[in-house]
């Protein structure tokens, strides 16, 4: 299974899963007094449009390059991310407005039940951030990394219910509002995710050189090519699920412009059939002008 495959995959998962806690969610909340559970439930519906965002991003940021797009299409994923973020700060931003205005609105206590639909959903939420960080990981694709971070702030948002509801009810009549700040804490975490999910993304639109690990890699393999002296510069920079590479390669001064050309192409396909990750590999040759001394 491609990359490509393996992404749309777990978004499907992620598409299925919140459209089924949403609804668990919303019911729930509803019957059973907890104002928390409900503001869970709507994050999980913007949960839902979020990932269909994300299919969206990764299928178009996965188009062949063309004419007008030479480097492909891949900056449509952080893009994507941003949108994402704006849907989950939406959210946030009407949990925070709605619990601070029930704070201040008597109402019943919350039902028992509804701290073992928390529960499993607790697990549950965890099990997919797990899966879909995974995936993203194998993927590299930072639209699934906000994916998989919309389960997780899901988890905590589900905790927090989880521990509001079980002081309303643990201490009774006059804690009703439990519940309510449990919701207002929940918002405060999202809007932290908020943060964490949108900063890479901007680093890869701004091209931001983070991937120190990579240009380690990228060294490493060029040492191992006959006639290669050093890498002097290795610019990375990320576009989608591929990682576009400036190289400068260093080669004996005295070899001609073909030999110098052939290194780099030899350098160039062992890189990309080690590398699966890499896109666009370009290769600047630079005599080592001690070589033409000697």
């Amino acid at each position: 299974m491609s990359k490509t495959e393996t992404a749309i995959k777990a978004t499907y998962f992620s598409i299925i899963s919140n459209t089924l806690l949403a609804l668990i969610k919303g019911i729930a909340g509803y019957f059973g007094n907890s104002y928390a559970m409900i503001a869970d439930a709507i994050e999980s519906t913007a949960d839902i449009f979020a990932s269909f965002l994300v299919l969206f991003g990764i299928k178009y940021s996965n188009k062949p390059a063309d004419e007008n797009h030479p480097y492909g299409h891949g900056r449509a994923e952080p893009l994507i991310t941003f949108l994402v973020v704006g849907f989950l700060i939406t959210s946030a931003t009407i949990i925070a407005y709605e619990s601070i205005h029930n704070i201040n609105t008597p109402h019943n206590l919350p039902k028992p039940f509804t701290l073992f639909i928390l529960g499993a959903i607790i697990l549950w939420k965890e099990y997919s951030f797990q899966t879909v960080m995974k995936k993203s990981k194998e993927t590299n694709s930072s639209a699934l990394k906000a994916d998989a971070w919309h389960h997780r702030s899901d988890a905590i948002t589900s905790v927090a219910a989880f521990i509001g509801i079980s002081i309303a009810l643990y201490f009774g009549k006059g804690y009703e509002e439990a519940d309510d700040w449990a919701a207002l804490l929940a918002s405060g975490f999202i809007f932290y995710n908020c943060y964490k999910i949108f900063r890479p993304a901007l680093g890869e639109i701004m091209d931001e050189h983070v991937y120190h690990e990579l240009e380690a890699e990228i060294k490493r393999i060029a040492a191992t090519v006959p006639n290669v002296i050093v890498i002097e510069k290795c610019f990375i920079r990320k576009a989608g699920m591929k990682y576009h590479v400036d190289l400068h390669l260093m080669v004996d001064g005295n070899k001609t412009v073909k030999e110098g050309h052939d290194i780099a192409h030899v350098l160039k396909d062992t890189l990309r059939a080690e590398l699966s990750e890499l896109g666009h590999v370009l290769i600047h040759v630079e005599p080592d002008f001690e070589s033409i001394h000697r």
